[in-house]
């Protein structure tokens, strides 16, 4: 399941909703990962831009990967704007062995970081600021890159 906000993450909502689709299924974990601003170098938080085909297709190559070990993601992000100490980011992966759970939440995180096409901007001042040496490339991405 894979989740688009507008603003910031309702992260209780969220994660209960998420709990109630997984708690009939026998599964033995649901693990979350919640990603929070954080107040750092004069910001007023962040701002996000997100080309959905390329991060659906993301995503979908992920869902495929865990059915191999019967394992379910899900995932919200944020659009637009999201203050400090809010939430722009979960993540949770649920599967009958709470091993399996735990060891892919980090490589999904990580893969996350690293591939999902999600542009980042500071805010500060009432402007969005692009940080160039925080993005990284994005592979196959031609005119985005």
């Amino acid at each position: 399941m894979l989740e688009l906000h507008n603003g910031n993450l309702d992260v209780k909502s969220i994660q209960n909703r998420w709990f109630d689709l997984v708690k009939d299924k026998n599964y033995g974990a649901l693990i979350t990962f919640v990603g929070i601003v954080r107040d750092e170098d004069d910001i007023d938080g962040l701002s996000f831009d997100i080309y959905e085909p390329i991060l659906k297709k993301w995503f979908l190559k992920w869902q495929e990967e865990l059915k191999k070990v019967k394992a379910e993601v899900y995932m919200a992000h944020s659009i637009g704007d999201v203050k400090l100490f809010e939430s722009s980011f979960m993540c949770a992966i649920s599967s009958p062995k709470r091993r399996v759970s735990l060891e892919m939440i980090d490589k999904f995180v990580e893969d996350f970081k690293a591939n999902a096409p999600i542009w980042k901007y500071d805010l500060k001042d009432g402007k969005r600021v692009f940080v160039k040496e925080r993005g990284a490339k994005l592979e196959n991405s031609g005119v985005l890159s």
